[in-house]
């Protein structure tokens, strides 16, 4: 379920950022402030991660993840930018829309279907467009937990 995910205070709204290892940056961050992580040692993460191949998957949406130490279940949280972003998404389409996951070390399944769960919901062009037309952090986070009683596609 996205409230598992989503932590009540992981929902940002921010402006532009100058391109993909600034956002990634920015990312690293908001993760290290919200789960009391080391903001260099996500950013590592995420930039290797990053280099395996883009998480920009389309649509405007990004889903960057890593597996990070000092965590005990997948995290996540969401930034929407009001600048779209250069990112090397699948479709070549700046992406204005990020969901972070995070997991531990030794996660599997969990960080997969967290993965697919977050994938599925930013997946409808409908939800994209709710979640871009929000006028602020608290409305995005109603609409992100609201997502778990959509009807599926």
């Amino acid at each position: 379920m996205m409230k598992e995910l989503l932590s009540q205070d992981g929902v940002f709204v921010r402006a532009g950022a100058s391109g993909k290892k600034q956002v990634l940056g920015i990312l690293a961050k908001l993760a290290a402030k919200t789960f009391a992580l080391d903001s260099a040692l996500v950013l590592r993460y995420l930039l290797e991660r990053e280099a395996l191949g883009s998480t920009g998957v389309g649509g405007g949406v990004a889903i960057p993840h890593a597996r990070v130490p000092n965590l005990d279940t997948v995290k996540g949280f969401f930034v929407r930018f009001d600048t779209p972003i250069a990112f090397a998404a699948v479709d070549d389409v700046p992406v204005d829309l990020f969901f972070v996951l995070l997991a531990p070390v030794d996660s599997g399944v969990e960080h997969l279907k967290a993965l697919a769960q977050v994938s599925r919901c930013l997946r409808s062009p409908k939800m994209r467009e709710r979640l871009r037309l929000a006028p602020d952090a608290d409305a995005c986070r109603v609409i992100l937990y609201n997502s778990d009683q959509a009807k599926p596609l």
